[in-house]
C-alpha cells in the first residue's frame, strides 16, 4: 500500500434517449471510478468502474460515492498483489454483498499490474486481431421507437437482436416481433428477448408459447428472480430456451451457484461481471455452467466505455462464437472516447487508441 495511492470519483452518464425497461425508464446512470496509481511511477495507473443499477445491485442503496469510499477503505490494501497470479487471493478478501464495487477494485488491479494503459487482458482482441460477435440491443418504448431501432440495427449488419419486453402491451410486442420475423427468417436473424422478470408465474408459460411460434432464440429471466420452483417448472416445460440473468445476482459462494444451477435446468446463464462480483466470479459461473452443459454469454451492465473495454477483453479470453451482450457504449451523450467500435454486428478494439483517464477530466 505504501507504493500506491488510491482515489475515486463519480461520473453521471446521460442517456441519448429515455431507455425503457420493465423496471422503469432510465435517463441517467451514475458510475463510480477508482484509480490506483504508483507513487514512484505516476504513469502506472489502474482504472476500475463500479456501476450499480437501481433494483438490481445489492449495494445500490448505499450512499452513492460515500458508500463506494467506505468499501474502498475496507479493502486490505497492505496485501495489494504484485503479480496477476496474486489477484484472486486479494479479491477473495474483499467484503461480499457489493458486486460492482468489488468488480471496480478487481478491474483496476488488473489494469495496474498489466501496466499497458487499458489492456486488462492480453489476447487477440486486445491486440486488435479478433472481433467479438454481439447482439444489437433494442430498448423498450413506443412501437415506432422500437421499430426505428430495429431498422437501424439491421442496416448496421447485426444478425442477432435482443429486445427488452414486458413494459408495453404484450400484444404490441408480439406484433413487433411478428413484423421482424415476417421479413427475416430465423436462419437470417436471431432474436433474443429479455423480460427482466416481468411475467407472473401463472402467465409465463402462455406467453412463452406465443413467443415460441416466432422462432425466438431465447428469453432472459421470464419471471422475477428468487422463484426457483416456478422457474424450474417453466424450464422443464421446454417451451422456449430460458436464460437466467437476475437469478445469479447475490449468489457469491460456490455452494449457492451449484444449488441454483442444480435446481433450475436452464438452457443458458447470462453473466454480468458488474453484477456477479467481477472477473473471478464470472469465471466461476462459466465453469459451473459448462460442467452442466449449459450455454452462457457475457453482458455489460450499462458501464461507460471504460468498463465495457475491460469486460470485452475478459470476454475475449473465452473466444466466444455466439453473440455477446456488449454493445452499450453508444448509449450516452457524455461517454468516454475509447478504442471500441462496432462493425457489422461485431465489436472491435483498436490497440493504438490512447485511453482517456476520467481522473484527468473535471467530470464532477
Amino acid at each position: 500500500m505504501f507504493d500506491i495511492s488510491v482515489s475515486y470519483q463519480k461520473h453521471s452518464l446521460k442517456f441519448h434517449f429515455e431507455a425503457g425497461t420493465s423496471r422503469g425508464v432510465l435517463t441517467e446512470k451514475n458510475s463510480y471510478f477508482i484509480q490506483i496509481k504508483n507513487k514512484k511511477n505516476p504513469t502506472q495507473v489502474g482504472l476500475g468502474e463500479a456501476g450499480p443499477l437501481r433494483g438490481l445491485s445489492p449495494e445500490f442503496e448505499e450512499e452513492g460515492l460515500a458508500g463506494f469510499e467506505k468499501y474502498i477503505k475496507s479493502a486490505n490494501w497492505e496485501f495489494f498483489p504484485e503479480t496477476l497470479e496474486e489477484i484472486p487471493l486479494f479479491i477473495s478478501h474483499l467484503p461480499l454483498g457489493y458486486p460492482s464495487y468489488k468488480f471496480a477494485i478487481e478491474m483496476a488491479t488488473f489494469d495496474y499490474i498489466q501496466a499497458k494503459n487499458g489492456v486488462y487482458f492480453d489476447n487477440e482482441f486486445s491486440l486488435g486481431k479478433m472481433a467479438i460477435p454481439i447482439n444489437g440491443l433494442i430498448w423498450m418504448g413506443k412501437p415506432d421507437f422500437m421499430e426505428d431501432q430495429i431498422e437501424q440495427k439491421i442496416a448496421q449488419g447485426f444478425t442477432c437482436l435482443k429486445l427488452k419486453i414486458g413494459a408495453i402491451d404484450f400484444e404490441q410486442e408480439l406484433a413487433i416481433l411478428k413484423n421482424i420475423r415476417s421479413q427475416f427468417p430465423a436462419n437470417k436473424l436471431s432474436i433474443r428477448v429479455d423480460a427482466n422478470g416481468a411475467f407472473t408465474s401463472h402467465e409465463a408459460a402462455h406467453k412463452l408459447e406465443k413467443l415460441a411460434q416466432l422462432d425466438i432464440h431465447s428469453i432472459e429471466q421470464p419471471i422475477r428472480a428468487g422463484l426457483w420452483n416456478a422457474m424450474a417448472d417453466l424450464c422443464k416445460e421446454n417451451i422456449l430456451p430460458i436464460a437466467l440473468d437476475e437469478e445469479l445476482i447475490g449468489l457469491e459462494s460456490e455452494d449457492q451457484q451449484n444449488q441454483l444451477l442444480d435446481k433450475i435446468p436452464a438452457n443458458y446463464i447470462i453473466i454480468k461481471p458488474s453484477l456477479v462480483g467481477g472477473f473471478s466470479a464470472s469465471h466461476d459461473w462459466i465453469q459451473a455452467a459448462e460442467k452442466r452443459k449449459m450455454g452462457w454469454w457475457i453482458t455489460s451492465a450499462l458501464e461507460s466505455n471504460i468498463g465495457l473495454q475491460a469486460i470485452a477483453q475478459f470476454t475475449a479470453e473465452y473466444s466466444p462464437s455466439i453473440p455477446q451482450g456488449l454493445g452499450t457504449g453508444t448509449l450516452y451523450t457524455n461517454n468516454f472516447a475509447s478504442g471500441l467500435s462496432i462493425q457489422k454486428g461485431n465489436l472491435h478494439f483498436n490497440p493504438n487508441f490512447n485511453r482517456i483517464n476520467p481522473f484527468h477530466e473535471n467530470h464532477i
